[in-house]
């Protein structure tokens, strides 16, 4: 990785990139809230505006990219409601200056109402189809969401590039290894789990909800982050409140699920230990990242004292409550 990885990435370079695969930029530019990538809302010629994505350097391999690619095309070739990048002189990714480019329809939308069970079961029923398709066949060039790529392979990151301060590392080892530990023993509870494509990233950010006659109800978009896991990763984001609130959304979202998918009760014994990875994965993305302009700016608070304290309590309550019973639907 270069410390500034989208150095060259210009609005002349994003206009002459997408001149390149044949189509007339008209000169409006509107960056749009990313980070690990670069992305832009552009405008066409006598045509609707598309979405631009540059995407950051030495992250994926073009054939992860490609599997992604394919996979979305896939779900939307089936009408399920994604947003596939768009085909241009026979590929959808595409090079320009250095850097790799994919172009996307732009769709519109708000944030879905996760506090409406209608809702929430209408999303169950798309992610369902999702995790239908997913599971017919396994991605090759893309990682699994596991105890190593998400738990112990961030641990050593951060513990090899002095991140953590000095007076709080003891604490902080202590807690990542009785958290991972927590891990183990959940993933053990839940046994032989499926892998299967997911989304990967499937909270509401995520999901465009769109109430026009013609696309009505939810769109998912951004599967960068797309991999092989357990399909209850792509169910835990959407529960929030207390563990009875949960309780009640997971039952809302499983009725729409379970018609078209079926859904192992044994996978409710991850939740927690998937929100235990996803904590520690998180503070080491941006540990990785912070030599990029963009994240200092965008995460002013990461890297300080009271941040590292803030995460020696938040992985002990993970810790706690990852030997509690698992979440179950009502």
């Amino acid at each position: 990785m270069t410390p500034t990885p989208f150095a060259n990435l210009t609005p002349d370079l994003i206009l002459d990139a997408i001149e390149s695969v044949g189509l007339m930029p008209d000169g409006r530019m509107l960056a749009l809230n990313s980070y690990e990538n670069r992305v832009y809302q552009v405008g066409i010629d006598d045509a609707p505006m598309i979405v631009a994505k540059f995407y950051r350097p030495q992250r994926w391999s073009d054939d992860a990219i490609g599997e992604e690619h394919a996979f979305v095309a896939e779900l939307a070739a089936r009408e399920i409601p994604v947003v596939p990048p768009l085909q241009l002189r026979g590929a959808t990714l595409h090079s320009h200056g250095g850097l790799r480019f994919a172009l996307f329809p732009r769709v519109g939308g708000r944030a879905p109402e996760l506090s409406d069970p209608a809702t929430l079961e209408w999303m169950g029923r798309f992610i369902g189809r999702i995790h239908a398709v997913g599971a017919l066949a396994p991605y090759r060039s893309r990682p699994s969401l596991d105890l190593a790529n998400f738990g112990e392979e961030p641990r050593d990151w951060l513990l090899a590039h002095d991140f953590i301060p000095g007076d709080l590392l003891p604490a902080w080892r202590s807690s990542v290894e009785q958290a991972l530990d927590g891990v183990r023993r959940c993933f053990d509870r839940a046994g032989d789990v499926t892998q299967i494509r997911l989304h990967g990233d499937c909270h509401a950010g995520n999901v465009l909800w769109s109430e026009t006659r013609d696309a009505a109800g939810p769109q998912f978009v951004d599967f960068d982050d797309s991999r092989m896991g357990p399909a209850v990763q792509d169910l835990w984001m959407l529960l929030s409140g207390s563990r009875e609130e949960m309780g009640r959304q997971l039952g809302d979202v499983l009725a729409g699920y379970e018609d078209f998918h079926d859904f192992a009760p044994r996978e409710l014994h991850l939740v927690e230990a998937l929100r235990t990875l996803r904590l520690i994965h998180y503070s080491a993305w941006i540990a990785r990242r912070w030599d990029d302009p963009a994240f200092p700016a965008a995460f002013p608070w990461f890297n300080t004292q009271h941040y590292w304290q803030d995460r020696v309590l938040e992985l002990r309550e993970q810790i706690a409550l990852m030997d509690e019973p698992p979440l179950w639907s009502s």
